[in-house]
């Protein structure tokens, strides 16, 4: 495989394929058995730290002194006296940009989530997931010639990640990336490197593409291989019937030479897929947990989030946005039943069943233990049988349910932990960022038990393909507020932008980029402003503004979706509703159900007319 310089690639392949492996090759901390790994001379190569750092020292100055060539020559101008030396020395701390180095550092650092406050702050007093991001912001810092990034996201929020996207797309070296985030995928490389069975492949462009070019090639090598197969057979039976016949031999013998020579084309053998099944919840009749003026927080007097007034409904698909620490997994929190409100009412049905994943509990695992095991002591009742049944639900095989939690890979325990939280059959899901550790196609497999699922759920997640294809509201936490957010995702990664924007001039990072962004400002030009989701909306005296073939897509896509998942839930509805049994209830219980059919018919009313017009603009563009 070979990279060219300036180029942008995403390494691919399923957990455990060794990619890795290949990173730590390139960057020299490995080395190869055979074979050859070159690179320019005078190459920097940029990867992440694997020690979190730590101590007295400020943010700030950690990502400074992460520029060691700075630092020396600013250390060496303080007792420099030879004056063609200072010259020396200042000329390079020009070239170097010194003097924008601090406004530079500080840039990185507001996009990963520190304000200024938090920059000044010493490296001790943050966790070890906000000190990773230090490591992040220090390795970016550096623009090394090479930057090698083994699943970035992993330790950032929806915001960061965000964030961080764009920063790839404009970074002017050359990025090799490990991820299993779509999105990142798509909109931050030109080129994805497929990992399978020990072999490289360059495909052209994100991973849409990829997963197109793919399939069209291997459906072509099975055409080719099923056109030999008749060649040979056909060779064969030639062989096979005159080989021994004396006026046909000669012949019988140049095919059987050509056979020979013949190179087999490989079958093509599909990874066998892997799919998540939760389990049918009771049905119960709206709402789920309505939230008057709640205030809840961990220490008396002290809240995180006030005046919370919600409602969550059986069929409801949520998303929590929102930057790490505004309180989301407090909401989470609250939503599960394992935080009070300090002030106002929170009424849940009767019968209500939450099952809560959060991401801290892979730490909580016996790591002895085995899956089987693991699933014996929350479920004691549950015959042995149905305990092995239920794991497989998540793709935990015989083999992987008896093999200890400790010799798991990271993506097999986040889906033991699904298959724990799941068990009971619960009305709710609240899924605290579910798709750490998991691969693409496990992530596709959460996607479509999400959506198959009948009862509600609550997602909290920085990988933003999982969030647009399972939900169609969202909850904001801000300021110590949760409400609801008016928007779409596409609305709100333009204002995470407009608002890291504001907050840092990102512009002087890189020599050379003044070009880009008078670019940018053209683009600006030639479409609505990115600040105020309003001004995307046409206009019906103005004319409509230029809307790229991808986002049409994408909007065609989530308005069937929409109307695919308000089919199903009317349909739940109007089952409910034919039930003779419903009306032996209480009249409140069946007038919720009548108001919830009027609901979502409008709802449904709503989304068909927005897919036709989806589907009108996507017509206009093609034509």
């Amino acid at each position: 495989m070979t990279l060219p310089g300036g180029h942008k690639a995403g390494l691919i392949g399923r957990n455990g394929t060794g990619k890795t492996t290949l990173l730590k090759l390139i960057a020299g901390d490995l080395h190869a058995d055979t074979g050859e790994i070159r690179l320019p001379n005078g190459t920097r190569v940029g990867r992440i730290a694997q020690e979190a750092p730590d101590g007295p020292q400020s943010l700030l100055d950690t990502v400074l002194a992460a520029d060691t060539e700075r630092q020396s020559l600013l250390d060496e101008a303080e007792h420099a006296t030879d004056g063609h030396r200072i010259a020396d020395i200042h000329q390079r701390l020009h070239e170097l940009e010194a003097h924008s180095a601090p406004a530079r550092a500080g840039a990185i650092l507001h996009g990963l989530g520190f304000d200024a406050e938090a920059q000044q702050r010493p490296c001790s007093d943050f966790s070890g997931g906000w000190r990773m991001r230090v490591a992040l912001a220090a390795l970016l810092f550096q623009a090394p010639d090479l930057l090698l990034l083994d699943e970035p996201t992993n330790h950032l929020d929806l915001e960061a990640t965000l964030w961080l996207e764009d920063f790839l797309k404009r970074y002017p070296h050359t990025v090799l990336l490990v991820s299993h985030d779509r999105d990142l995928l798509n909109r931050a490389v030109d080129k994805i490197i497929h990992l399978h069975d020990r072999k490289l492949t360059v495909y052209t462009g994100g991973y849409d593409d990829f997963e197109h070019a793919r399939s069209e090639r291997l459906a072509l090598q099975s055409a080719a291989k099923a056109k030999q197969d008749v060649q040979r057979k056909h060779m064969q039976a030639f062989i096979d019937r005159f080989r021994y016949k004396a006026s046909k031999a000669r012949q019988a013998q140049s095919r059987l030479k050509a056979l020979a020579k013949m190179e087999p084309i490989a079958a093509v053998i599909e990874e066998r897929g892997i799919e998540f099944q939760f389990p049918e919840p009771e049905e119960l009749a709206p709402p789920l947990i309505v939230m008057d003026n709640v205030a809840v927080g961990y220490e008396p007097g002290k809240p995180i989030l006030n005046k919370v007034t919600l409602r969550l409904d059986p069929d409801e698909r949520i998303a929590l946005l929102g930057a790490n620490g505004n309180g989301k997994s407090t909401m989470a929190k609250l939503l599960a039943g394992r935080l009070q409100p300090m002030n106002g009412e929170l009424r849940r049905s009767r019968k209500l069943k939450v099952g809560y994943f959060a991401q801290h509990q892979t730490d909580e695992l016996d790591l002895d233990a085995t899956p089987l095991l693991s699933m014996e002591r929350i479920a004691p009742k549950l015959h042995p049988e149905k305990c092995r049944a239920h794991l497989a639900q998540f793709g935990l095989d015989v083999q992987r349910a008896n093999t200890k939690v400790g010799s798991l890979s990271g993506g097999e325990k986040a889906r033991l932990l699904l298959a724990l939280m799941s068990h009971g059959a619960p009305n709710i899901l609240l899924l605290d960022e579910p798709s750490n550790h998991l691969d693409i196609d496990s992530r596709q497999a959460l996607v479509q038990a999400i959506n198959e699922f009948a009862g509600a759920v609550v997602l909290i997640s920085h990988d933003p393909h999982l969030i647009e294809l399972t939900v169609d509201r969202f909850w904001l936490v801000k300021d110590g507020l949760c409400r609801q957010f008016d928007g779409d995702l596409a609305d709100y990664r333009d204002l995470v932008l407009a608002e890291d924007r504001a907050g840092a001039d990102r512009g002087s990072r890189y020599r050379g980029d003044a070009e880009d962004r008078k670019s940018d400002r053209r683009d600006e030009d030639r479409k609505p402003s990115r600040r105020d989701p309003e001004e995307r909306k046409p206009s019906r005296r103005n004319a409509a503004p230029v809307v790229q073939p991808a986002d049409l897509k994408r909007q065609l896509e989530q308005s069937a979706l929409a109307v695919d998942k308000l089919s199903q839930a009317l349909a739940l509805i109007e089952k409910k509703l034919a039930d003779p049994a419903l009306y032996n209830q209480h009249a409140d219980i069946i007038a919720d159900w009548q108001r919830k059919h009027a609901d979502v018919s409008k709802r449904l009313a709503d989304a068909e007319d927005a897919w036709l017009r989806a589907q009108a603009s996507a017509d206009r563009a093609d034509a």
